[in-house]
């Protein structure tokens, strides 16, 4: 059963408009693909308009965030807007001034991608428990949808398990990881509800169960029938590997937040909401790894 759903009332009609930001996204990028066959019209919100970066009928407008107006410019007849953009040292300012332009061009509900779970002083954790704290302020409908970590984190750990070096300081905690195309269609579930235009409510994302990153390892060992595993290093062992790497000062404090929060289970919380807003079960890891298996340096199965 989902959400709030009513079965006697009508779907959103082919003139509701609905704008993507961070269409390119992971999540974006699978919210766009769902929401393609469904009969409303979607505009993507891009820096970069490129015409073969989405399907054919999907709208673009150009957005630049030095320049305010053209924000405004690319939600005016707006029904509904999803809100998210990628981690960056301008993400608080970024979506506050969406948000600041949805409300002057007459949207009606945001649907905001957070990731304000956590008390902790971590970014970006800490920048999306800002730009919630201001949307909550505003006189407009919202839905805040809070994931736990993304299976897609894993995508790093490839080379490494390759080359049998993957390991960081997540220690012994456990993690409750999520499919991001399970975060899509939980936000379209949401943004296609006609009875959510004056919701103001938060739903936590979670997967069906928290995993360490041993018992990863030990799962892609079965998958790939060698032996993986995961070596524990301290936050300082890792900070100095990653940076001696090449990777940078912010994406290192990422990186190790990150561990930080897997080491200290932060992000361990179970919850049924994908299965009340989708209609469908969250997907399983296992499954999300042997489907990317070739990250690892599987053969692909067919």
């Amino acid at each position: 059963m989902k959400v709030a759903i009513m079965p006697s009332t009508p779907a959103l009609n082919s003139l509701s408009r609905i704008a993507i930001a961070g269409a390119s996204g992971r999540v974006g990028t699978a919210l766009v693909a769902g929401l393609a066959t469904e009969a409303v019209n979607v505009i993507a919100l891009t820096r970069m308009p490129k015409s073969n970066r989405f399907p054919s009928h999907i709208a673009q407008a150009l957005v630049d965030f030095d320049k305010s107006a053209s924000l405004q410019e690319a939600l005016e007849g707006v029904d509904r807007f999803f809100l998210a953009q990628g981690t960056s040292p301008r993400q608080v300012e970024n979506e506050i001034a969406l948000i600041d332009a949805a409300i002057a061009a007459g949207v009606k509900h945001i649907v905001k991608l957070s990731a304000a779970s956590l008390p902790a002083k971590l970014h970006p954790f800490d920048w999306h428990a800002r730009v919630e704290a201001y949307l909550v302020s505003r006189d407009i409908g919202y839905t805040i949808l809070r994931p736990t970590t993304f299976f897609d984190t894993l995508v790093r750990a490839g080379k490494a398990v390759q080359e049998n070096t993957w390991g960081g300081s997540a220690g012994q905690g456990i993690v409750n990881l999520i499919d991001t195309r399970d975060v899509a269609d939980a936000a379209k579930a949401v943004l296609l509800e006609p009875e959510s235009t004056y919701w103001q409510r938060a739903f936590h994302l979670t997967g069906p169960r928290a995993w360490s990153m041993d018992e990863v390892a030990r799962e892609l060992t079965r998958l790939l029938g060698k032996s993986v595993a995961y070596t524990q290093r301290t936050p300082t062992e890792e900070r100095q590997r990653l940076l001696n790497s090449g990777v940078s000062e912010f994406v290192v404090d990422l990186l190790v937040g990150l561990d930080r929060t897997v080491r200290e289970s932060s992000l361990q919380e179970e919850t049924n909401t994908v299965q009340l807003l989708t209609g469908h079960a969250p997907r399983q890891l296992p499954e999300w790894l042997s489907e990317n298996i070739s990250l690892f340096g599987g053969a692909t199965v067919s």
